[in-house]
């Protein structure tokens, strides 16, 4: 559950600091080479999200909702507010995960280059959209006015997932969304809105106190 859980929490932040190849662009190419020129300015941002899941035999839905906020390269805190307080914060080096109800903390290190999965890559800074992925423009989802969308599908084939796809403003280029089709067809979208870009997020913000009178599970 963890693993899969800070997976979702990675992949909602990868289109902050990936760096575009200079190939010539193909339409979806085009839409990316113009996402990157947006995020090219963005060091940090704050917003509301909802998580969405849809898995299972029975496709049944989750929903859960909180705030988060990202900074380049590689902070990120996740607060989950409703239905379950829940808490990840990666601080560049670790990642906490921790469980109010549980009475725990789940630790574990930021994978190293040589064996970081793409999502790790870019939130090091260190992605590059078009080497690591096939990009496509496809339809927005129904009901996205103003928005297009993007497929990625990664070149090297990724345990914990099939496909994203980013939504971003047509006229901003801003996230709206993002969609993740994992390994066993499910389906997680992050809606993100009250997005405010270059909001000076300091550093302190990502930052893990250990709770008192918690277990901790360190996994390296």
């Amino acid at each position: 559950m963890l693993t899969r859980w800070w997976w979702l929490a990675a992949l909602a932040a990868v289109v902050l600091p990936v760096a575009l190849s200079a190939q010539a662009p193909s339409a979806g190419e085009a839409l990316a080479r113009a996402v990157q020129t947006h995020y090219d300015t963005v060091k940090d941002f704050t917003a509301d999200f909802e998580q969405a899941y849809v898995g299972g035999a029975l496709k049944r839905r989750t929903v859960e909702r909180g705030t988060v906020a990202i900074r380049k390269p590689g902070r990120m805190r996740w607060d989950y507010a409703a239905p379950e307080k829940k808490l990840f914060v990666s601080d560049g080096t670790r990642l906490y995960f921790y469980v109010p109800a549980d009475r725990q903390v789940r630790v574990s290190a930021m994978p190293a280059d040589g064996r970081a999965p793409t999502p790790i890559l870019f939130l090091a800074g260190r992605g590059d959209l078009l080497r690591d992925f096939r990009v496509e423009e496809v339809p927005p989802p129904a009901g996205a006015s103003g928005a297009r969308a993007l497929r990625l599908r990664p070149v090297r084939p990724e345990p914990e997932y099939q496909t994203l796809t980013l939504i971003v403003d047509s006229g901003t280029y801003a996230l709206r969304q993002l969609a993740v089709v994992d390994a066993q067809g499910g389906t997680s979208t992050f809606t993100f809105t009250k997005l405010r870009e270059n909001a000076g997020v300091p550093e302190n913000r990502f930052v893990f106190t250990m709770p008192r009178g918690v277990d901790v599970i360190t996994q390296d």
